[in-house]
C-alpha cells in the first residue's frame, strides 16, 4: 500500500471565483492558471461541516470535457489531504449530473458507506475544449446542487485564503474498476472505480415499465433517434436503449463522448442539435428520406433534454405540461398520485393550467433546480420543469435528460398500447395538439442575446424597472408599436419567498403581464462563461381550441413589441439575437 503525506501550500486569493446556480463556469484558460481550481476545491472543503469531509465519502466525475481528468486527480489528492475516507469516481470520469444525485443518493459501497456530497465537473450546455468551458459545482447529501449558504460560505472563503492541503499520491487509473487504497497520516484513504451506468440504469427501471416502451420500439410502425450531441449521455444511451429497451444501435447519433463535444456546441436546442433537427424533418434545407417517429437530444452533463416529433418540436415549456398530465396514467412510479408540481418563472404557464385543472399543488420558482430540490425534500413536488429544455421529478435532485425521454416513450406506449397492431400510431404531434385542444396553448419563444457587453445589459434591465413605474406610459409604447397586442396590467421584479425555508430570492427577472395573460420576462443568465446573456421570453395564451393550431408566427406582434419596448437594439448593438428557442 502506497502511504503518501500532506503539503500545506501557501497561495493568494485569486478573484472571480463567485458560484452561480449552476457553480463555477470559466475558460479552460483561467481554471489552469495556478492554484486556481485548487482554492477553490480547499474554499469548497472549508466551507463545509466537519463531518461532511473527514472521513466522509465524496463523488468526483463529471461530462468527461478537456481538462476533466487533470481535475479529478487533483481533487483526489486534496480530498486525501482534507481527511476524506473514500472517493467514488465513475469509469473514465464520467457521470452525468443526474447520475450523480442518483449515486449520492441510491448507491451502497461494498463496506456500507454512503457518499454525503459530490464534486461535479461540468459547463453543462457550453462548448468544451483547451480554448472552450470548464466548470465546477458541490452538491450535497440529498443529491442537489449546494444552497446559498453554502456557496456564499465557498466565495467568502476565496477571497481571503492563504493555504491548502494536498497529498503527493500518484495519479490513480480511472479507465478501470476496482479500488486503489493509500495509506496516509489519519488512516486508509481508497478510490473506488465504478461503472458509470450501473445505478443509474437500476433507478430507471424502478421508475418506468421497460416492458411497455420495449414493444412500442419493436413496433416495425415507430422508428427512433436519440443524439448525445457527444456529451455524457452517451455512456448511458447505449446500455438503456439499445441493451435494455431493444433499440437498433443505428438509431443512436454522436454518442461517443468527446472531450471537446466533437467540436460542437452541446446544447439541445433547433439551433445546435443540427443531425438529429436535420433527421427528424425540421431542417430548413429538408430532410434525407422519411423522419423517424420520435426524437429526443441531451446537453452536455445529460441533465437537459429536448424531445421532438416526426417533423414537429415539443417546447420544453410543453413537455413538462405534458407529462405531468400523463404521469399517473403512463408512469408507474407516479400511480398513488402527484405531490404537486412547479415550474420556474420564465417557463410558460402551461403547466399551471394542468396543476389547476387536476387540483395539484402549484409552486413558481426562481431559475435554479435548488429550488425544486427544497420542494421535493419536503414532499411537495413531484414533476417540475424549466424552458431552459430541463426537465426531472423527485427520484433525484437534479433535472434528468433521459428521464424526460424515458418519460416521452412511456406516455406513447401508454397511448398506444392497443394500437400497435394497427394501422396507424398515436404520434407525438398527436399527443401534443390533444393537450392544446384540452388545456389551450401557450404559444411561446425565448430569445438569447450571448456575450453582450455586461455594462450594457445591466443598463437594459436597469431601463426596464424604472419603466415599469409608469404602466400608462408603458402602455403608451406598446399601443404606439401594435394594436393587436392586450394591454400592460402588471410589471414587477419577481420574488420569491421559499415555502420550505423562508428565504427570500430577490430581482430573479423583470415581468410584464398582459390583460389577456400573455408575458414578457427579461433575465440575465448565468450560465455562461464570458459576457452577460440577455434572455427575453414571449408568451401568449389562446384558450380556443379553433385558434391552437396556428404557427409561432402567432408572436409577431408581442416580439416586436417586447424588442422595441426594450430598446435591445440600442443597448446591445444586435439587430438579432444568437439563439431562439
Amino acid at each position: 500500500m502506497v502511504v503518501f503525506n500532506v503539503s500545506k501550500v501557501e497561495t493568494k486569493p485569486i478573484d472571480g471565483q463567485k458560484p452561480g446556480t449552476s457553480g463555477l463556469r470559466k475558460k479552460v484558460k483561467v481554471f489552469t492558471q495556478p492554484n486556481y481550481l485548487h482554492n477553490f476545491v480547499q474554499a469548497t472543503f472549508n466551507a463545509l461541516s466537519a463531518d461532511k469531509v473527514r472521513g466522509a465519502t465524496l463523488v468526483v466525475s463529471g461530462d468527461g470535457r478537456y481538462y476533466s481528468k487533470d481535475a479529478i486527480q487533483i481533487i483526489t489528492k486534496m480530498a486525501a489531504a482534507n481527511g476524506v475516507r473514500r472517493i467514488w469516481v465513475g469509469q473514465n470520469g464520467l457521470l452525468s449530473t443526474p447520475a450523480v444525485s442518483a449515486v449520492i443518493r441510491e448507491r451502497v459501497g461494498v463496506d456500507g458507506s454512503k457518499a454525503s456530497g459530490a464534486f461535479i465537473l461540468t459547463a453543462s450546455h457550453n462548448p468544451g475544449g483547451p480554448h472552450e468551458d470548464f466548470g465546477i459545482k458541490y452538491n450535497m447529501e440529498n443529491g442537489g446542487p449546494a444552497p446559498e449558504a453554502i456557496t456564499d460560505k465557498i466565495y467568502e472563503n476565496t477571497k481571503t485564503i492563504k493555504e491548502y492541503l494536498i497529498a503527493d499520491l500518484p495519479d490513480v487509473d480511472i479507465t478501470t474498476t476496482g479500488v486503489t487504497s493509500f495509506g496516509g497520516p489519519e488512516g486508509k484513504f481508497d478510490v473506488e472505480v465504478f461503472d458509470s451506468a450501473t445505478d443509474y440504469v437500476k433507478l430507471m427501471k424502478s421508475i418506468f415499465d421497460f416492458e411497455s416502451i420495449r414493444k412500442l420500439l419493436s413496433s416495425p410502425k415507430f422508428t427512433f433517434c436519440y443524439d448525445a450531441l457527444h456529451g455524457v449521455a452517451g455512456a448511458y444511451a447505449k446500455r438503456i436503449f439499445v441493451e435494455e429497451l431493444g433499440a437498433q444501435e443505428s438509431s443512436l447519433l454522436n454518442c461517443t463522448p468527446k472531450e471537446d463535444f466533437g467540436g460542437g456546441h452541446p446544447d439541445p436546442n433547433l439551433t445546435y442539435a443540427k443531425e438529429l433537427v436535420a433527421r427528424m424533418g425540421l431542417s430548413k434545407s429538408g430532410t434525407q428520406g422519411e423522419p423517424p417517429e420520435f426524437g429526443a437530444a441531451a446537453d452536455g452533463d445529460a441533465d437537459r433534454n429536448m424531445i421532438l416529433g416526426k417533423r414537429f418540436f415539443v417546447t420544453p415549456s410543453d413537455s413538462v405540461a405534458i407529462i405531468a398530465a400523463n404521469a399517473v396514467d403512463a408512469i408507474p412510479y407516479f400511480s398513488s398520485g402527484l405531490k404537486g408540481v412547479a415550474r420556474s418563472m420564465p417557463t410558460s404557464a402551461a403547466l399551471d393550467v394542468v396543476a389547476k385543472s387536476l387540483k395539484l399543488k402549484f409552486f413558481e420558482v426562481p431559475t435554479g433546480w435548488k429550488f425544486f430540490g427544497n420542494l421535493m425534500d419536503a414532499g411537495l413536488c413531484s414533476v417540475c420543469g424549466e424552458e431552459s429544455f430541463g426537465t426531472g421529478s423527485d427520484h433525484i435532485r437534479e433535472k434528468d435528460g433521459i428521464w424526460a425521454v424515458l418519460a416521452w416513450l412511456s406516455i406513447l406506449a401508454y397511448k398506444n398500447k392497443d394500437t400497435l397492431g394497427g394501422d396507424k400510431l398515436v404520434t407525438v404531434e398527436d399527443i401534443v395538439r390533444q393537450h392544446w385542444s384540452t388545456y389551450g396553448r401557450h404559444y411561446y419563444t425565448r430569445y438569447d442575446y450571448e456575450n453582450v457587453d455586461a455594462d450594457a445589459a445591466k443598463q437594459l434591465m436597469a431601463y426596464l424597472v424604472k419603466l415599469q413605474s409608469n404602466l400608462s406610459e408603458v402602455n403608451e409604447i406598446v399601443s404606439g408599436i401594435s394594436n393587436d397586442v392586450s394591454k400592460v396590467v402588471h410589471g414587477d421584479e419577481f420574488e420569491y419567498k421559499d415555502p420550505v425555508d423562508g428565504s427570500i430570492s430577490k430581482h430573479q427577472g423583470i415581468r410584464y403581464l398582459f390583460e389577456d395573460g400573455s408575458r414578457l420576462v427579461f433575465r440575465l443568465s448565468g450560465t455562461g462563461s464570458e459576457g452577460a446573456t440577455i434572455r427575453l421570453y414571449i408568451e401568449q395564451y389562446e384558450k380556443d381550441p379553433s385558434k391552437t393550431g396556428r404557427d409561432s408566427q402567432a408572436l409577431a406582434p408581442l416580439v416586436d413589441v417586447a424588442l422595441k419596448l426594450s430598446k435591445m437594439q440600442e443597448f446591445t448593438g444586435r439587430s438579432a439575437p444568437t439563439v431562439i428557442t
